[in-house]
């Protein structure tokens, strides 16, 4: 299990986009090309007033750009603050992130934790995600298990695959939760159908070993094979030591299950 940062730049331009209905100014400085085009100054020249006049959306942008483009984190933090005092959840997410990176300001779980809060509580899936993170990691005093239960899942129920990995593993192994495999293989299934390797590779054990789920060493290769093809080499492993118990038929089938769900994604 591991932290998740979603880039920034993503969030940023979709703000940025939802923004710019509201603004009166040229769509070539207000959309997001704009900034992927390089008009840094351009883009200043328009979000900077808004921001020193309080508009939590400016201050938030303005952050952005300092962080991913001037890469001046205390700047960034700076106007992350303003807006995430005002209740901008992404302002208050992305403030709690540098304070889990100390990035710009000194390192402080407790901090990043207190911002992750207040921006899951207003939905934002990302700070759901890693307000459950930290307290699965420990990183909060005291360790918690149940919290960390709870936010993954809203965030998985958001559809974020890290989180339904992760609430899986948590019921798989009984911690914050009692111990279900049949819920934990329902959890890492939806997040391997959407293609994460850690999933898949787990989902593939659980049909292996017939852990809430009927014991399937087709389903099982496929899953690993799918895991491995993206450079999981635990997967590839267990691929290798499963195929040896299997006949060539089963295998064949476990391949173009594999190829099926391929082509299902493109």
């Amino acid at each position: 299990m591991k932290a998740m940062h979603l880039p920034h730049i993503l969030i940023i331009l979709t703000v940025l986009l939802a923004s710019c209905a509201t603004l009166d100014a040229p769509d070539s400085v207000t959309t997001p090309g704009a900034l992927e085009g390089g008009q840094y100054a351009e883009v200043l020249q328009i979000w900077r007033p808004l921001a020193e006049q309080g508009d939590p959306r400016a201050q938030f942008l303005l952050g952005g750009m300092y962080e991913e483009i001037a890469q001046d984190h205390r700047e960034a933090a700076r106007w992350y603050r303003m807006a995430a005092q005002q209740g901008y959840p992404e302002a208050q997410y992305f403030l709690g992130v540098l304070y889990s990176d100390g990035s710009g300001v000194p390192q402080s779980f407790s901090e990043a934790a207190r911002w992750f809060q207040l921006a899951a509580q207003q939905g934002l899936v990302e700070a759901q995600y890693s307000l459950g993170y930290l307290h699965y990691a420990g990183l909060t005093d005291p360790r918690d298990y149940s919290e960390a239960v709870r936010w993954f899942r809203l965030a998985a129920q958001q559809g974020l695959a890290d989180a339904q990995n992760n609430l899986g593993f948590l019921y798989a192994e009984g911690l914050g939760v009692s111990q279900d495999y049949q819920e934990a293989a329902h959890w890492y299934e939806l997040a391997a159908q959407q293609g994460l390797s850690r999933a898949q590779f787990n989902l593939g054990n659980m049909f292996l070993l017939g852990k809430g789920t009927p014991e399937n060493h087709v389903l099982a290769h496929k899953w690993f094979n799918l895991a491995a093809s993206q450079g999981n080499e635990a997967a590839a492993h267990n691929r290798g030591r499963l195929a040896s118990q299997m006949t060539p038929t089963q295998i064949a089938e476990a391949q173009r299950l594999a190829r099926e769900w391929l082509a299902g994604q493109e």
